[in-house]
């Protein structure tokens, strides 16, 4: 982390886990361990849980974040989310282009485009997903892999909007599976998505730019991770689901 330059930023994935009334009482259970973080703390749950959370979170630092959201302001587009009904409601953020998005309900760099460029439209905070798959990364195409998804994602979105965007980087591979990247690996890819970003727009706007790690970060392996100096933070997946977890990870990102 370097937070001289840029805050650092844990944000939770929660995934689809947690009722309403879960929802309230694990945020009511984070509130406290977390008061002090000198990080931006997130939660991101299902889209049923969302105005729970809002109200949960009252009174803290905490912010809150969707889980994806669409292309369009309104349509019919039966089980989707607009972004502007998401900003209505006071949602701060939104994760697009997570990998499972992507494996499982057909999301591409041009979709998640359309999404981001929508989201950001609508007032909306982006977390930014991108990673490669174990095969990419075996055959030595991690680099290529990683840059073609930032610079298609990113594509007209302009250097005042990228101040809105947060990347996290999600080796496919690391994703519930309890494998992990190695901190000098995480770095090594968080420094390429800086210097694509760099080459898109320039070196002030990447060296600003948060860039997280996400792929099975937990209280163990949180510090070794972001002390690497191109990791500002960490998207958490199933450790965000106990309290006491996420609140080392934070804890972590504090010092």
């Amino acid at each position: 982390m370097n937070k001289a330059l840029r805050p650092a930023v844990i944000a939770g994935n929660w995934k689809m886990n947690k009722t309403p009334a879960e929802t309230s009482a694990l945020i009511s259970e984070i509130k406290p361990l977390v008061a002090n973080a000198d990080c931006t703390v997130i939660v991101g749950v299902p889209f049923v849980d969302l105005s729970e959370a809002l109200e949960a979170v009252k009174g803290s630092k905490i912010g809150v974040a969707a889980q994806n959201c669409h292309w369009k302001e309104s349509g019919a587009f039966t089980g989707e989310i607009s972004p502007v009904t998401l900003a209505g409601m006071g949602v701060e953020y939104v994760i697009l282009g997570h990998s499972e998005r992507r494996q499982y309900f057909g999301e591409t760099d041009r979709s998640v485009n359309a999404r981001l460029t929508a989201a950001l439209a609508a007032g909306l905070k982006v977390i930014l997903c991108v990673g490669e798959t174990r095969e990419e990364r075996e055959s030595g195409i991690t680099a290529e892999v990683v840059r073609k998804q930032i610079k298609l994602a990113l594509q007209n979105i302009t250097g005042e909007q990228l101040k809105n965007i947060i990347v996290a980087y999600e080796p496919v591979w690391a994703i519930g599976t309890g494998l992990t990247a190695t901190a000098e690996q995480a770095n090594d890819v968080c420094a390429i998505i800086r210097a694509c970003t760099a080459e898109l727009y320039d070196n002030a706007a990447a060296q600003r730019l948060t860039i997280q790690y996400g792929g099975s970060m937990n209280a163990k392996n949180a510090a070794e991770l972001l002390a690497q100096p191109n990791v500002d933070g960490g998207l958490i997946g199933g450790a965000s689901l106990v309290a006491a977890d996420f609140a080392a990870i934070a804890t972590a990102a504090s010092k």
